[in-house]
């Protein structure tokens, strides 16, 4: 975005245009209810409330910004096309909405889109064109079919009509929640975070928006520091949603001025909070939408002016999204569960006589290890000519603590048990 349009855009009647897009998403957009957490709060020490846009319309937030955009389109713009790039929730967003307002889209979607987002898009009606390895490429290509076929570009993070409608989420958290103290958003290219940062302050200025990174995806954190707009020079996050390199103009230029904190959150923070949210809460959680989770644990909350004691913090993360495919949740559920202990498999070499096996079975299930897959083959041995056989043990353990157990009751036995994972 041109410099000239960052400060028209900063000059707009902010509290005007977010309550215009309120009115605009009016029985569009799904006003998500708060629920409240208390796993987390009780991991945290602070009540944590849940402001689930994983259950909204698409199954993401984006379905705002897009329709908002959309909504604000003359008839003579519709009927020329609209076209945009996404990772894939934006896309959901565009064409849903461009199909309520009768308008042809095409989407932009990097070839490393996850297959259900794509098909998503396709159901809705919209051309999904995939290009480039990365968000950026395929933007830099929709940008192209803009200029040479004439179609309306609907950025999915820079553009004030979009991140306006970002920031009805925001409304309807200081809405149902009036006591909140703390709002954590996940930042990519940062509508999100822009929309619900200048929804906070105008209407709350007190309440803390924390902005939440992957550690692979650092744009923001660099941006910050440099006092401008400084892209990644690549970005290794599982978190593709928010998989972005270098962040917008306006949506900096708002977040410099109005975000209170940012965090920064491991692979393996968001793998454990898509994890908890199957387990304790029975949501289904993307990446991206579980960075906001991640960060609760990370929080540095001991400048808060109004609240009188630790516990007085009321945080709502924002789950910005929950299209995750089968594939992709089934490795997320296994490395969450590795991380946490609750899957350990190991490898020993026994003599190559009968009744090695059963002895190392009997053994695991004295120490209630439940067996989910054996690996019995003597090429792997040390050598081929020991006598010996290697065998490579999958368990379901019940964390860190019995795993150190069930390694020493094998060492105990005379086994040399090799933890893999």
């Amino acid at each position: 975005m041109e410099q000239k349009d960052v400060l028209q855009a900063m000059r707009r009647d902010h509290a005007a245009e977010l309550k215009l897009a309120k009115e605009r998403l009016d029985g569009t957009a799904r006003h998500t209810e708060i629920i409240e957490s208390p796993v987390l709060s009780e991991m945290t020490g602070h009540r944590i409330l849940l402001k689930p846009e994983n259950l909204q319309v698409t199954g993401s937030f984006k379905i705002r910004g897009a329709y908002n955009k959309i909504a604000s389109l003359t008839d003579e713009e519709l009927e020329r096309g609209i076209v945009t790039a996404s990772a894939g929730n934006h896309a959901q967003g565009v064409a849903y909405a461009a199909r309520e307002r009768g308008a042809k889209a095409t989407i932009c979607m990097a070839e490393s889109t996850p297959p259900l987002k794509v098909d998503a898009t396709k159901a809705y009606g919209a051309n999904v064109v995939l290009h480039g390895d990365v968000f950026d490429e395929a933007a830099a290509y929709a940008m192209e079919l803009s200029q040479s076929e004439g179609l309306i570009y609907v950025p999915p993070f820079d553009d004030y009509e979009v991140l306006c409608g970002q920031g009805t989420i925001a409304m309807e958290i200081l809405e149902d929640v009036p006591d909140v103290t703390d709002i954590v958003v996940p930042l990519g290219g940062g509508g999100l975070g822009a929309g619900v940062a200048l929804a906070v302050k105008m209407f709350r200025p007190e309440v803390r928006v924390i902005g939440a990174i992957p550690e692979g995806s650092p744009a923001f954190r660099k941006s910050f520091a440099a006092g401008k707009v400084v892209a990644a020079d690549q970005v290794a996050t599982s978190a593709e949603g928010v998989a972005v390199k270098r962040p917008g103009d306006l949506t900096f230029a708002l977040l410099n001025e109005f975000l209170d904190d940012l965090v920064e959150v491991s692979e393996r923070d968001i793998n454990e909070m898509i994890l908890l949210m199957l387990e304790k809460h029975k949501m289904v959680v993307e990446a991206a939408g579980a960075v906001s989770l991640a960060a609760l644990e990370h929080l540095n909350l001991r400048s808060r002016k109004f609240a009188a004691a630790e516990g007085d913090h009321v945080v709502v993360p924002i789950v910005s999204g929950g299209n995750i495919d089968t594939v992709t949740i089934g490795a997320v559920i296994q490395k969450g569960m590795i991380a946490r202990g609750r899957i350990m498999n190991f490898e020993v070499e026994l003599p190559d006589v009968p009744g090695q096996l059963v002895k190392v079975a009997t053994l695991l299930a004295k120490e209630r290890a439940n067996v989910i897959a054996l690996d019995h083959d003597q090429f792997k041995a040390s050598g081929h000519y020991t006598n010996s056989v290697a065998l490579g043990v999958t368990v379901e353990t019940n964390g860190p603590e019995h795993i150190e157990q069930i390694l020493t009751a094998l060492r105990s036995a005379g086994f040399q048990p090799k933890r893999i994972y």
